[in-house]
Formats: structure tokens, sequence, C-alpha cells
């Protein structure tokens, strides 16, 4: 895993969420210095079960973080603007779900 891929994919990840070092340190339990050791200039490479944590806090996949959008298209995953309408998606109830799912079937 090459630190400075995962570093700045980590960064690019964190930006596009909207998200804090402080916010991925409570959804994780990684404490926030060892965050920062990982998105420093020195980009410590972190172990997989802190990648594996670091992934799933961020619903992205460890492939993602340590190789960015070119992941994406190795494993055929969804699009970021895909994966933001799955994250959105999931707040909804089943009734707001049916009436999305009604609208978009208009476009098919």
């Amino acid at each position: 895993m090459g630190p400075c891929n995962f570093r700045e994919n980590l960064r690019s990840e964190l930006s596009y969420q909207g998200l804090t070092i402080k916010e991925l340190s409570a959804r994780t339990g990684i404490p926030i210095a060892t965050l920062g050791c990982y998105m420093g200039t020195r980009a410590t490479v972190p172990s997989v079960d802190a990648a594996v944590k670091i992934a799933q806090a961020l619903q992205v996949s460890v492939e993602q973080l340590v190789m960015g959008d070119g992941a994406q298209r190795l494993l055929d995953q969804p699009s970021r603007e895909a994966q933001e309408l799955i994250r959105w998606i999931k707040s909804l109830s089943t009734e707001q779900c049916k009436v999305i799912l009604k609208l978009v079937k208009t476009f098919r």
C-alpha cells in the first residue's frame, strides 16, 4: 500500500464527504493523532485493520483508498455520484423509496 496514494485518497474522500479527522476518529475509534499520521507529510501506512475501519466508516472500499478512483473501474463499483445517492437513499423511509423508484422509472 503506497503511503502517498493512501494519504491523498483519504484526504480527497474526507473532503468529498465534508468530514473532519475528528469525525472520522469518532466513526472508527482510531485516535485523531493516528489518523493525522496517515495524512501527514510522513504518510504512515495504516495497518490492514485500520484501513478496513476507515473504509467502512467512509463507505468506500479499501481498494479505493489505496488506488483512488481507478479502483472503481477495476472493481466495477458504482460511481461517486451513485454512491452518494445510495447513502441518501439509506436514510429514507420505505414509502419515500417507493416514490423515488417510481420517479426513476420514468427516466427509463
